[in-house]
């Protein structure tokens, strides 16, 4: 049988081994797929995890849960030898394999984009994973607990400072949810008011969300001053070492929570660790039809997809126009992976990737949204609700479905759950320490350990989303 191996689970390759299962007949071909986490994460809800809004698992699709004809394995690949048709894999537990295969699907994905800036790796969390939006959510509803136990003053107000990095979708949507989330709480602690809250947008752009048109942008700007915030356009953070956030303007402040959402970087096992064709972002080039390689130059058996790859937008204006990564392209470029294979396998005619967008819609915190598509711009609580039909339908599968509606239904009648279960990532702690949750992972309690700031220390929470070395 033909061997196609599917490097990565996310949209793109999910999706096409999901499609492969219902198109391939049986011993059509040997599908695998490799992905370190073993489901896959809608990210566009991230930003609600983060929030409150959408319990965690909701947002995961199990792979093998799936994905009943595939071969499914838990590993990193960390290079692609295609003129040897072989990969190499890091498996959980931690030893190289190697896979051999006769067509390979790279849908690896992104990674977060970083820069050398003093602090980062210490303080700044990421959210292309759902584990980092559970983090950020119980950092935040940690430090009202510990807000509430301060007199007014720089102390408390730090702990309820908030910075995100990065204007584009995800930064713009977390920011917003978090700061409804974060003004709905002060009703549950009648010792904090509005203005113990400091949140802060950052961007180097002289604009935010590059997806909608200006005037949409300027209002998305203003509706967030409205509520408070603060947005420095044009801006870069240049150290946010020891709690401390200081900007290229020359403003500096303390700060509790950093979320780092400045784009995305190029996946180092594509663009480092493999003989296929990249460009010079370090993305895999790729034909409209998806296979790698250009017009002149294909090359055999090797397709590629999403956000690792520089698909054609042949639905834009401008000529060479690359198609966006987001959830939209990459969730129909999978589905056409899958057909593309199977006609391929078949000797038929493969298509190309063609898609119109279907507008961009963002979400402010509940009841605050923006639509636009071409000219028609919607704004506030209808946006809000396209918002979340929208995800609703895009979500995989409907169990998945049905189990977000049944968490949104609820928060309606009884709001959001405020618990944080920050403890999690201290699971031996209160074993330790003869019960108390909030002791050290050693057992020790925090209180008597010195810390350089009044906030969690840096060991406790989590890295940023990037791949540092792939070997």
């Amino acid at each position: 049988m033909e061997k196609i191996l599917i490097v990565g689970g996310g949209y793109a390759g999910f999706y096409a081994a999901w499609g492969l299962e219902k198109k391939l007949g049986r011993g059509e071909a040997d599908v695998t797929l490799v992905d370190p986490h073993g489901y896959m994460t809608y990210q566009p809800f991230l930003p609600e995890v983060a929030a409150g809004s959408i319990e965690a698992r909701h947002v995961m699709v199990s792979l093998r849960g799936h994905l009943h004809r595939t071969t499914v394995i838990a590993g990193q690949t960390t290079s692609i030898d295609h003129a040897h048709r072989t990969a190499t894999v890091r498996t959980t537990d931690g030893a190289p394999r190697e896979i051999a295969y006769d067509t390979i699907v790279v849908t690896a994905g992104a990674v977060t984009r970083t820069f050398p800036v003093p602090g980062i790796e210490q303080e700044a969390i990421g959210l292309k994973h759902v584990e980092e939006a559970v983090a950020i959510r119980d950092q935040l509803l940690t430090a009202f607990d510990r807000a509430a136990l301060l007199p007014p003053g720089v102390g408390r107000r730090r702990l309820l400072t908030v910075t995100v990095v990065g204007g584009g979708f995800t930064g713009v949507e977390v920011f917003g949810e978090l700061l409804s989330l974060a003004t709905s709480m002060l009703r549950a602690y009648p010792e904090l008011s509005r203005d113990d809250l400091d949140f802060h947008l950052v961007d180097s752009n002289d604009r935010i969300l590059p997806e909608v048109t200006d005037e949409p942008g300027r209002w998305v700007v203003r509706h967030l001053e409205k509520r408070g915030a603060h947005l420095h356009l044009g801006t870069q953070v240049v150290s946010a070492a020891d709690g401390r956030i200081m900007l290229s303007t020359g403003e500096s402040y303390g700060n509790g929570l950093l979320i780092w959402a400045a784009g995305n970087g190029s996946n180092p096992v594509v663009a480092r660790n493999t003989d296929l064709p990249v460009d010079e972002r370090g993305l895999v080039r790729v034909r409209a039809d998806l296979r790698v390689g250009t017009s002149d130059a294909p090359v055999p058996h090797a397709w590629a997809a999403g956000d690792n790859a520089a698909v054609p937008d042949l639905a834009a204006a401008v000529p060479g126009a690359r198609a966006v990564p987001n959830a939209q392209h990459a969730v129909r470029q999978g589905k056409l992976l899958a057909k593309n294979l199977v006609a391929d396998l078949r000797g038929k005619n493969v298509q190309p990737y063609l898609h119109h967008s279907l507008g961009t819609v963002a979400t402010l915190g509940i009841g605050h949204g923006i639509f636009q598509y071409r000219r028609l711009v919607i704004t506030g609580f209808p946006a809000w609700l396209m918002h979340r039909g929208y995800h609703v339908l895009a979500v995989p599968t409907w169990e998945r479905k049905i189990r977000v509606l049944l968490v949104w239904v609820s928060a309606v009648i009884f709001g959001r759950d405020i618990i944080p279960l920050s403890t999690v990532q201290r699971p031996r702690a209160a074993f330790l320490a003869g019960g108390d949750p909030f002791a050290g992972s050693d057992g020790e309690h925090p209180a008597v350990r010195p810390a350089p700031h009044d906030r969690p220390e840096p060991h406790d929470r989590p890295e940023l989303s990037v791949v540092r070395d792939a070997g």
